[in-house]
């Protein structure tokens, strides 16, 4: 477990490059310690002032009249990494190091003065945050050790938020959006280049201040997921969701990324798999990121995603449900004792379905919100309810109106307001309710809160990820090996005979007693035989098959490429072609690929990841979320596929990849034949360590 909170809550802080000047680098942390209540001891290091800011200075961090708990570090390049090995040698626990120069500029000389740093550190046991970090910024405790100008713009209050960002201008920008909103936030870290200290191993300790309702994260790089893993599961014991931006989606963002903080980019189809098997919810931009925040500081606790949506408007009400069918959030189908209620409380003329329209009613009834809110609140479909007001002001009752949203907030069904006049929302705001400008806001951010929540609920019962540190790369098997050691794993493979030469295929054709077969080269040096020559499909006859094998040898002579003997299979059929794969990721360990097979795999690819070892049930979900899934159950009269069969060849593939001792370092099965009771595998590529 990582125990940092030395950096959150200091007794003391040494600011190595302290300037006389509140704007510059080395100054704004004395500004800001002073003006945000800092209590605890503060050593400024200058050696050419004796007083900055009023503050009496020494001339070397060596020269501190007290080890300080944290030093902090705004000297450039090499009087940076003195001032770090100097930290060590006192005893200090952690350095937060700004200066710039280092891991982030990929040279020679940045990467050297970066580990000689770290050197120091480790040999300590001292903790080092950064370099090229905008600073840790802990406003319970005034612990502002940072330089954002931000802090100036919009003056902080502690609040339940806490944002953790390698970068600082991620730090920033949400504080700037939550601040501008009247959230209050107790934690504002730009980490830098995570030589270190990661930005998730110091989320981790952070989750755990039970001060704190959500945390926000921002990564362009996952330095040892075990640190990202921990802090879901620290998320869901603490029950602090976590929701997290990554950088570096891209190509080109990826680029940039390595650029910025020294990062190196991971694969990103494995990154997700992974966050979403630990509980994090991810967003794909800042709005996102901030976006649900007011939902996740409520005290609500839904169990089902049923929409009831409420409104004095119609279109509101149709742009309501087109909002939630695009956000896959399904509106309730209320019970008709809720609707007789309904009737009894509205006009004639109003909408009693869902959604429900009470029409222009409320200028003359107030308390129309009031009687109908929860009667919806008590119909068992009903989980979430959204309240549309676009037009109100001069004749409404707007007090009355959010009174009456807050009273049934405070009963324990999650409310989401659409209001767009910002006088008409500035109550609803004041009662601490989640007021958005339009519908498909207001339902985006529903659908995250409700969909994160079942998340972190899901992943309580998932085993965690295996995080193997694998060898890179493997020797390729030939065909026959593979499909031996896919059986091993598990999986179901077609049955075979490897012959040494064209007149025993004849042979294999009689005793495989099929009505046609294939033929092909078996060989580890190409898992391109096809388009070599050495495979040969439909042989229908044991001549045939002989004359083929003599055509595949006769290719495979010419492409030079030796083989290990003529592999012989029946041709098999099945309702659709699927893929079944593995790898080990440098960083992740062992993941599984399952997905829609056959020659066009990479052209259109419709492939889901999954981290090992998994569960049926996430291996079913992966396949059902698949865009060839609606063929799976059958389409015009044709049978449906056993999926049950695939799930469970996925789960056998995923315990046995995550046992350290599995000599397997990947394999490609495509095609498999999902048939209508169970599946075969009758191509496969195996690689071993």
């Amino acid at each position: 477990m990582s125990d940092l909170d030395f950096f959150h809550r200091p007794a003391s802080v040494a600011v190595v490059g302290a300037s006389d000047d509140p704007e510059k680098i080395g100054g704004r942390p004395l500004r800001y310690m002073r003006e945000f209540g800092y209590a605890g001891t503060v050593v400024p290091v200058n050696p050419k002032r004796p007083v900055v800011q009023g503050m009496a200075t020494v001339p070397t961090l060596a020269e501190s009249p007290v080890v300080p708990d944290v030093a902090l570090i705004g000297v450039p390049g090499v009087a940076a990494v003195e001032a770090v090995e100097t930290a060590a040698a006192m005893g200090v626990m952690g350095c937060v190091v700004m200066s710039s120069g280092f891991g982030e500029t990929a040279t020679a000389e940045g990467d050297a003065l970066q580990a000689r740093m770290l050197g120091a550190a480790r040999d300590a046991g001292m903790r080092v945050v950064g370099p090229n970090s905008q600073g840790l910024a802990s406003f319970h405790s005034g612990a502002v050790l940072g330089f954002s100008t931000l802090f100036t713009e919009e003056p902080p209050a502690d609040g339940p938020v806490g944002i953790v960002s390698q970068s600082g201008a991620l730090a920033s920008v949400p504080y700037g959006i939550l601040r501008r909103r009247g959230i209050g936030v107790r934690y504002a870290h730009g980490t830098g280049n995570d030589a270190d200290v990661t930005a998730a191993e110091l989320a981790v300790t952070a989750v755990q201040d039970p001060d704190l309702r959500l945390l926000l994260l921002y990564l362009e790089n996952v330095g040892d997921p075990i640190w990202l893993a921990e802090l879901g599961e620290r998320s869901r014991r603490t029950g602090v969701p976590v929701v997290a931006l990554v950088g570096g989606r891209s190509q080109r963002g990826s680029r940039a990324a390595a650029s910025h903080t020294g990062a190196l980019a991971t694969e990103r189809r494995v990154l997700d798999a992974f966050l979403e098997r630990v509980g994090i919810w991810q967003v794909h931009n800042v709005k996102e990121l901030v976006a649900a925040s007011e939902l996740y500081l409520q005290d609500w606790q839904p169990s089902g995603s049923g929409l009831a949506v409420v409104s004095n408007s119609g279109a509101v009400c149709v742009l309501a449900a087109d909002a939630a069918e695009d956000a896959h959030l399904p509106l309730a189908e209320l019970a008709p004792a809720t609707v007789a209620r309904l009737q009894e409380e509205l006009p004639a003329f109003a909408a009693t379905g869902n959604p429900v329209d009470v029409t222009a009613a409320l200028l003359t009834d107030s308390s129309i919100f009031g009687r109908v809110l929860p009667v919806l609140g008590g119909d068992p479909a009903v989980d979430a309810c959204l309240l549309g007001i676009p037009v109100a002001g001069r004749g409404y009752d707007v007090d009355q109106f959010a009174r009456d949203a807050a009273t049934f907030a405070a009963s324990g069904t999650p409310l989401v307001l659409a209001v767009p006049q910002p006088n008409v929302a500035a109550p609803f705001v004041a009662a601490g309710l989640p007021v958005f400008e339009e519908e498909s806001a207001a339902v985006a951010a529903l659908s995250q809160y409700l969909r994160h929540r079942r998340l972190m609920e899901r992943a309580d019962g998932l085993p965690r990820p295996a995080l193997s540190r694998p060898v890179a790369g493997g020797e390729a098997l030939n065909e026959a090996e593979s499909l031996a050691v896919l059986s091993d794993l598990g999986v179901p493979v077609v049955a075979h005979e490897l012959v040494s030469t064209p007149a025993e295929v004849a042979d294999a054709f009689s005793r495989l007693g099929a009505d046609a077969v294939v033929v092909k080269g078996c060989t580890a040096a190409t898992t391109h035989k096809s388009e070599l020559g050495l495979v040969r499909l439909r042989l229908r006859s044991a001549d045939e098959a002989q004359a083929a094998a003599e055509d595949v040898v006769t290719s495979a002579a010419r492409h030079g490429v030796p083989l290990d003997g003529l592999l012989v299979a029946p041709m098999v059929a099945g309702l659709h072609e699927g893929l079944l794969g593995a790898s080990l990721d440098p960083a992740f360990g062992p993941v599984v690929l399952v997905g829609a097979g056959g020659v066009y795999v990479e052209a259109v690819p419709d492939t889901r990841v999954l981290l090992a070892p998994c569960t049926l049930d996430e291996a079913t979900d992966a396949i059902r979320s698949l865009r060839m899934a609606p063929l799976l159950d059958g389409v015009r009269g044709e049978p449906a596929v056993d999926v049950d069969a695939w799930a469970k060849a996925v789960v056998r593939v995923s315990e046995a990849l995550a046992d350290p001792a599995c000599p397997v370092t990947g394999f490609d099965a495509n095609p498999m034949m999902l048939q209508e009771s169970g599946l075969v595998a009758v191509d496969a590529v195996v690689l071993r360590g």
